[in-house]
């Protein structure tokens, strides 16, 4: 299983310096992939401009939207450029995670209805497809700029309905899990790759994960305030979430089992703080 880090762009107060200054420790670290989490009603960086930003001090790592919500994007040719600057820009080493995102505060800030979200991310996603694989949209020809793999990105959903595992299987390259225990993990894989198979698809889907961390003296306190604050629509699950960030080098280790156990490919561990010395610590409690 690989391991990879999340890049504080979702946690309030993260300056620019810390941003890149993260990007390049990671990948100095060994990382797989630098993940976003992200939300438009929050004091965070977008996602996509939080990895270019990433892209430019790196040159192997990942980058990886885990996940973006993608009918907020509601121009899909637009969005598509976007993505393909960036997997272009970084030597094609986007990986997109779209999903529906949990928020209505999200939609009711942006003009737009929750309902058939599902069924206008799948139209997008359709449409995004087509202008990677070079159908003419003008006089000029295609939407460019050309992405570096045949057919665009990598495409990831996130989700954890039946409904979802079946819009995998048809629309996208694999599947990730946005937060829960490693047994909720394998229990969510197992319903994906059955639809995987339903579809007629050939190998299997990738599989990833996020799981929240922070570590060193103050982590406990870094964790509860951070998730607490970002969850608080949530209720009380708020607490549970913020309960099962792993804290300890201890819990780590015992996560990255536990996820590889269950037949996780990547493990994205998202940080609540954006010390930089979080990097190195994650690193040695990985190693």
């Amino acid at each position: 299983m690989e391991i990879g880090i999340g890049l504080p762009n979702a946690v309030p107060g993260t300056e620019p310096d810390a941003l890149t200054g993260w990007a390049r420790r990671a990948e100095e670290a060994g990382f797989s992939t630098l993940g976003t989490i992200g939300r438009l009603v929050y004091p965070g960086y977008e996602e996509l401009i939080a990895l270019t930003a990433a892209a430019t001090v790196t040159s192997r790592i990942r980058l990886t939207t885990g996940v973006l919500i993608g009918p907020l994007y509601a121009n899909s040719a637009l969005f598509a450029k976007q993505a393909a600057s960036l997997d272009r820009l970084s030597g094609g080493r986007l990986v997109l995670g779209v999903g529906l995102g949990g928020r209505d505060d999200d939609y009711a800030a942006s003009g737009m209805s929750t309902q058939g979200r599902g069924h206008r991310l799948e139209e997008q996603l359709a449409d995004m497809k087509r202008i990677w694989a070079g159908e003419a949209r003008g006089s000029a020809g295609a939407i460019g700029p050309e992405p570096v793999r045949g057919g665009g990105p990598e495409l990831i959903l996130g989700g954890s309905t039946p409904t979802t595992f079946r819009r995998v299987a048809r629309l996208a390259d694999g599947w990730i899990m946005g937060g829960g225990t490693p047994e909720m993990f394998a229990e969510a894989a197992a319903g994906v790759d059955a639809a995987w198979q339903d579809a007629g698809r050939e190998g299997t889907p990738r599989k990833l994960s996020l799981a929240y961390f922070a570590l060193g003296p103050e982590a406990r306190a870094h964790a509860d305030a951070y998730l607490l604050h970002y969850y608080a629509f949530a209720g009380d699950l708020a607490g549970q979430i913020a309960a099962g960030a792993a804290v300890t080098a201890d819990m780590v280790k015992s996560y990255v089992a536990a996820f590889e156990e269950s037949g996780c490919d990547e493990l994205i561990l998202v940080p609540t703080s954006s010390g930089l010395d979080q990097v190195e610590l994650l690193a040695e409690a990985v190693a």
